[in-house]
């Protein structure tokens, strides 16, 4: 009868994480919300202690499903991007200006703050301050849906732009990214995870190895250049050779972007994450990069509509696993060895670090884009970017991996503090997200109506 019960249970929430998106388009509560409070009403429940789960001794599930999780999240991201970027061309790299303010000086900044508040203020461990640092610092592309581009935007179905150059793509009004806060939130965090990592290896480092003069100079030249080298060029050569495939292959059978072959993305990504990971570079970075690489490739293909509907389709059915079991664990004893520092992290990373951090890198003056056809972020833009700095899959990803790899105390304070600061996050921000939004869009079109 249990198992029944089990069946019976996992069907009705999967129905309403089905129904979830379509039932809360201008409700004030995101979905992510509503089903960590499902979870937490199931942990309730009897049948509730069968999905507890020990985050001590189930690290290694912990970190297989969040994994999995992520990197379905940034082949999904780099996909939905529209806006182009080739190191050839420099006016395509100034409309991306914003990513890398929010990757160069907010995150930076982020791991800092927490790193100090950690260390200076609570009195961690360097090594341990560092790590809650590392692994709270990279927003994430799994839970910020809702403050993210929705998909590729493709206006012209079948349509092939192989002869089209970057330039002549940046003055095309057909395709274009005009909400310049949901393009820097969904670029940040398809990028931040290849500087997350550095950090985390550098806390690795320090509880396992000893002073940073022992390991320094290595983890300046491989860890935090070397291995995103490497994730870089082996993302650009599997999406090179897969939108080879599956646009240009003499041989019309392999041509799978004609048959609407979409889980040549699950191919893609699950290849970039290997080869990548086996050559000891990061594969988060390569799979987005990768991505990013095929979207390039006709890009006005509805191609990439499908690849992207099932990218996405099997994300959110592993959200909602991870999401029901954080919220299983909220009501099952993991918040057990939270204490005050452990509040105070999660309070002031969502309430002060980010936005500080974020508005320091976007708010010095009004930086200018290389091509008209893009503006620069209103102050009331630049807030909302700064703010909106979602925490979620990715950080229980980094803090299992991490707690793998050495020895640390307050083990359990550690897995309290996070979950706590993911929970807190995806509610301040969830129950945010809409309204804010909303005023932003409506902003958005009474300037645009009032506007020559």
């Amino acid at each position: 009868m249990s198992s029944d019960l089990v069946f019976l249970l996992g069907g009705a929430v999967l129905l309403v994480a089905v129904a979830l998106p379509s039932l809360l388009t201008r409700a004030w509560l995101s979905a992510p919300v509503i089903l960590i409070v499902i979870g937490a009403l199931v942990g309730l429940l009897p049948i509730g202690s069968r999905f507890a789960f020990d985050p001590t001794n189930q690290r290694e599930t912990i970190e297989h499903v969040t994994e999995f999780t992520v990197l379905l999240a940034l082949m999904g991201v780099g996909l939905a991007l529209d806006r182009p970027l080739s190191w050839r061309n420099r006016r395509s790299w100034g409309t991306w200006a914003a990513t890398w303010k929010l990757l160069g000086i907010a995150m930076p900044l982020t791991i800092a703050g927490v790193f100090l508040l950690g260390w200076w203020g609570l009195g961690l461990g360097v090594a341990q301050a560092l790590l809650l640092g590392a692994v709270l610092a990279p927003t994430d592309p799994v839970l910020a849906s809702d403050v993210q581009v929705a998909g590729p935007a493709i206006r012209r179905p079948g349509a092939q732009e192989d002869e089209d150059s970057v330039a002549e793509q940046l003055h095309d009004d057909e395709i274009t990214d005009d909400d310049e806060v949901r393009f820097a939130l969904t670029s940040e965090a398809g990028l931040n995870d290849a500087l997350a990592f550095p950090f985390v290896y550098a806390a690795i480092f320090l509880a396992t190895l000893g002073p940073v003069a022992q390991w320094g100079w290595r983890w300046l030249a491989w860890e935090l250049v070397g291995k995103i080298v490497l994730g870089l060029v082996i993302g650009l050569a599997v999406g090179w050779f897969m939108a080879y495939i599956a646009f240009r292959s003499r041989q019309q059978v392999l041509r799978l972007a004609e048959q609407g072959e979409a889980l040549l993305a699950l191919a893609a990504m699950l290849l970039a994450y290997g080869v990548a990971e086996v050559a000891q570079g990061y594969g988060f970075l390569a799979v987005f990069v990768c991505a990013m690489t095929i979207r390039s490739r006709a890009r006005r293909h509805e191609f990439h509509e499908h690849m992207h509907g099932v990218v996405e389709r099997l994300e959110r059915v592993l959200t909602l696993v991870v999401l029901l079991f954080v919220g299983i664990a909220l009501t099952d004893g993991a918040l057990e060895h939270l204490d005050w520092r452990g509040v105070l992290v999660g309070v002031a990373l969502v309430g002060v670090i980010r936005p500080v951090a974020g508005w320091a890198a976007l708010a010095p003056g009004r930086w200018r884009l290389a091509d008209e056809t893009h503006r620069p972020l209103a102050r009331r833009e630049q807030a909302i970017s700064a703010f909106f700095g979602i925490r979620g899959v990715g950080t229980l990803y980094y803090l299992a991996y991490a707690l793998s790899e050495a020895t640390w105390t307050g083990e359990r304070w550690l897995w309290a503090t996070c979950v706590f600061t993911v929970v807190l996050s995806v509610v301040v921000h969830g129950v945010l997200v809409t309204p804010v939004m909303s005023r932003l869009e409506r902003d958005r079109e009474r300037l645009s109506a009032s506007s020559p």
